[in-house]
């Protein structure tokens, strides 16, 4: 008797691993730049079975922006401590911490409808969590509170520190802890002892097209906006643009190294001078991030979806400024090793940005006093 190899088998959750699959693509390299053929072939899949379970990208986009988030609403004990309920929700967050960025930056590419009911999933979330944060610390601000604590565990999904995931949920538990239990009023005064760099001006054309440039990124996505609406917005032609920047990519490219020379010279000014850096430097960062929100958001969102050789100057650019907060938080907090240190690093940006888009990013010298506390509670300071 001859014996044939056995016929492969699909997995009965293949669709499941497609989207696991997916959400890590997207989440690492932006929604337009990771194509199904790639996604198909990180599953050893042809694009043809890919397509079986799901009729374009959008729909598998769609499809991964649901699992982080539904995730957490099917985590949320019924009742029961604080603790209890953001230790659940952490668990998930550390799970899904290679697919789990989708949200943050990435939803924009969604239809309005889509967006509106992850975000009613999300306001569940908050809404059950605020209730016992108010129940248990009955300060200002709970809901507030409890969206910067969220943005504390949501922060793992968006950087590679490697620690073992007992020890990750434990440290982000413990920070979700400290920001639900701090007083947004702790650092009132804050945003007066910071002086960040002037807004550039733009004096040449070069520097009106990119100033025209940002806002359309930050608002669309870069993929989705044209040379046109750009040279629109400035009243040029659109071959006129190409006098300035070779291509549209150029555009990001200046627009990252702006961001990045604009907040490596707040931190410069935050450090001189003060006997409390790690506050000065949180400080200095909350007010660089309401100051320049769209340039920031841009520079946070876009930059995994450049060529490598473009982006390896903007990630060392990030790494010198992860290091001079490492420096400063493990002299304030030498128990840390230096990668418990980057976590909590990214875990007090992680409540800036929630915190801020809570907040609408509407300006003001309490909000930013209010974020800047919050940003310092994750930190343990």
């Amino acid at each position: 008797m001859v014996l044939r190899p056995a016929a492969a088998t699909r997995p009965h959750n293949r669709r499941q691993l497609i989207v696991e699959t997916a959400g890590q693509m997207f989440s690492e390299r932006g929604y337009h730049a990771a194509s199904m053929e790639e996604i198909a072939g990180g599953l050893g899949i042809s694009a043809a079975a890919l397509y079986r379970h799901f009729p374009n990208k959008h729909a598998l986009f769609a499809a991964c922006a649901d699992v982080m988030v539904d995730g957490l609403v099917a985590a949320l004990p019924p009742g029961g401590p604080l603790t209890e309920q953001l230790a659940a929700l952490t668990a998930v967050t550390v799970t899904h911490r290679a697919s789990g960025g989708l949200y943050r930056w990435e939803a924009r590419y969604l239809a309005r409808d889509e967006r509106r009911r992850l975000w009613r999933k999300f306001a569940h979330v908050v809404g059950r969590v605020s209730e016992q944060v108010a129940r248990e610390h009955p300060l200002p601000d709970a809901r507030l509170r409890t969206v910067a604590a969220l943005g504390a565990i949501g922060s793992i999904t968006m950087h590679h520190t490697s620690i073992a995931p007992r020890r990750i949920e434990e440290l982000l538990l413990a920070a979700a802890l400290r920001v639900v239990a701090t007083d947004p009023a702790g650092a009132s005064g804050s945003s007066r002892l910071v002086s960040l760099p002037d807004r550039p001006v733009p004096r040449t054309r070069r520097a009106e097209i990119l100033e025209a440039a940002v806002p359309l990124f930050a608002q669309h996505g870069f993929t989705a906006v044209t040379n046109g609406q750009i040279a629109q917005a400035v009243g040029l032609a659109p071959s006129a643009i190409y006098r300035h920047y070779p291509g549209k990519v150029d555009i990001l490219v200046a627009a990252c190294l702006q961001a990045a020379g604009l907040l490596s010279q707040a931190v410069d000014r935050s450090l001189h001078h003060t006997s409390a850096p790690v506050p000065a430097l949180a400080a200095a960062y909350v007010a660089y991030s309401f100051e320049y929100n769209a340039l920031n958001s841009v520079a946070e969102a876009e930059v995994r979806g450049l060529p490598a050789d473009l982006r390896r100057p903007l990630i060392l650019a990030q790494r010198d400024h992860i290091a001079v907060w490492e420096q400063q938080l493990r002299v304030a907090r030498p128990e840390l090793d230096p990668r418990q240190a980057r976590l909590l690093i990214h875990a007090a940006f992680g409540v800036v940005v929630e915190a801020g888009r809570a907040l609408r990013w509407s300006d003001t010298p309490a909000h930013r006093d209010a974020v800047t506390a919050l940003a310092l509670g994750a930190l343990s300071l």
